[in-house]
């Protein structure tokens, strides 16, 4: 979503939801999913409660849809690194590293979304807990694609570690028990892609 730089100004200018949504995002990044109630939502969006439940059937609606707002974020940021290198899966995945490296100075002062409602979310059959889990499931099979690709040996080894590194260092980032997270984890990326790397260094063929 946008940022909320100038916020009176722009929020003014957004349609109906757009605006809840917008509202939402702030109030649930800066307070929690738990604490921030509807009425909340309803004046930080300038609006009423019965008009946020026109547009989401309930609370966890709006949860679920700002969470996949999110994770549209994070998924555009894939089809980006392959336009961007078309055919060059290392650097595929070095931009993918890079992306979440450039975005650690926001997640020290809010932490991950994803994270950060996990730990507010323990049944897993809520909605937006699903949301997150397939967005999870779903970048995974991306990264392991993309590790194949590359002509890693092993891509769902290689691309496992490559996840617990990358939000390793955003954990690591919100409580900041390492320094220099983004410098950190483009090396260990790198590290891990050299090697990784088949002994011809060719892409993997298949069948």
């Amino acid at each position: 979503m946008t940022s909320t730089a100038r916020r009176p100004g722009r929020v003014a200018k957004l349609p109906p939801r757009e605006r809840i949504l917008d509202a939402a995002e702030e109030l649930f990044q800066r307070e929690g999913i738990r604490r921030v109630g509807v009425q909340a939502i309803a004046d930080r969006a300038e609006t009423t409660k019965m008009a946020i439940y026109r547009h989401f059937e309930t609370k966890d609606a709006l949860v679920a849809e700002w969470l996949r707002i999110v994770a549209a974020d994070y998924q555009a940021a894939f089809d980006r690194a392959e336009a961007e290198h078309p055919g060059r899966p290392r650097e595929q995945i070095l931009a993918l590293a890079r992306f979440i490296a450039e975005g650690l100075p926001a997640i020290s002062h809010r932490g991950c979304p994803f994270i950060n409602s996990l730990a507010e979310l323990p049944d897993r059959s809520h909605p937006a807990r699903q949301v997150i889990e397939k967005h999870k499931a779903h970048q995974t099979r991306r990264l392991v694609g993309m590790c194949a690709e590359a002509g890693l040996p092993d891509p769902e080894q290689t691309a496992a570690m490559i996840t617990f590194v990358l939000e390793g260092a955003q954990v690591s980032t919100q409580n900041g028990s390492i320094d220099q997270t983004g410098d950190r984890l483009m090396r260990i990326v790198e590290t891990i892609l050299d090697q990784h790397r088949s002994p011809a260094g060719a892409p993997r063929t298949t069948a």
